[in-house]
């Protein structure tokens, strides 16, 4: 996974997976993306970056289940349950967590959980019912993907076990656009 330079295979690939033919069109453009980095104080890793910048700003054929928002934006029942955003803060997480069940005051989880949802990653869509898909922007699990909900989280990739998908979000991607399973690793 290059996090720095995007790879124009992939990049063909999540153009077709997506279903994006429009010349650019639904793209934001690099000074967009550029303004939307200075902003939140953080460089978006590739391959997603270009993608955002040049193919499409999100895409209503999947992944997720409810398509991919757009960069700037968030799932519609997100400001219900979330804190604000704050991508300049790293992403917390580098090892799965379930955190339904734990026995701890409710105040104290929430305060663990807060960054979980808030920190470091952008959120690309959700496959409904809480169940949402981050990109992580900043910290040790930049340009992975996670897939975050009310009861725990865990990264994308075959490295990490649960998945026979490539990390990152070119990984992600095709592994939806094969018609896998999100977690398919038995």
């Amino acid at each position: 996974m290059n996090t720095e330079l995007a790879d124009p295979d992939d990049l063909a690939a999540i153009r077709a997976a997506l279903d994006v033919d429009d010349d650019g069109e639904s793209a934001l453009g690099w000074d967009a993306v550029a303004a939307f980095e200075q902003e939140h104080g953080v460089v978006l890793p590739e391959p997603y970056r270009t993608f955002v910048a040049e193919i499409s700003d999100g895409s209503h054929s999947g992944p997720p289940e409810y398509g991919l928002i757009g960069l700037a934006s968030q799932p519609s029942d997100w400001a219900t349950h979330w804190p604000d955003r704050d991508l300049s803060q790293p992403f917390p997480l580098t090892s799965p967590w379930l955190w339904e069940g734990e026995n701890r005051p409710v105040e104290e989880l929430d305060r663990l959980l807060d960054p979980v949802f808030s920190h470091g990653s952008v959120v690309l869509g959700t496959d409904g019912c809480g169940m949402y898909w981050h990109l992580i922007v900043n910290g040790p699990h930049r340009g992975h993907i996670w897939w975050i909900s009310g009861e725990g989280a865990m990264p994308f990739g075959a490295e990490f076990g649960h998945t026979t998908g490539e990390p990152g979000f070119a990984g992600w991607v095709k592994h939806w656009a094969a018609g896998n399973e999100w977690f398919d690793v038995a």
